[in-house]
């Protein structure tokens, strides 16, 4: 018995069969070369935020310049932070992935 348009968009609507498959398309090395330096470009921009950061909480602590300190607190807090997002994209976006396999 052939089933009907309308069943098989329903069919689909609940089970497409698509599942991420490596090599499927030309360049992907390509890409995740150019992704992984793109990291690495963020790394070391963050490590440079965070020397900058923390001179500015320095001089502003010692000269007496309260905004300047803050703004170097803030400044450290956030390059903490960027840092953390930055290492742990990988395993954030995998944790989210493999979560995302279960929904049924």
């Amino acid at each position: 018995m052939p089933i009907s348009l309308a069943d098989r968009v329903i069919y689909l609507a609940y089970d497409p069969g698509i599942t991420p498959k490596e090599g499927g398309l030309p360049g992907l090395d390509v890409l995740k070369k150019v992704v992984s330096s793109i990291n690495m470009f963020g790394i070391i921009a963050v490590v440079g935020a965070l020397a900058i950061s923390l001179g500015v909480w320095a001089w502003g602590h010692h000269s007496g310049g309260h905004q300047a300190e803050a703004n170097g607190k803030k400044g450290a807090v956030v390059s903490a932070g960027a840092a953390l997002g930055l290492g742990a994209a990988n395993g954030i976006v995998a944790f989210f992935s493999a979560l995302g396999t279960q929904v049924k």
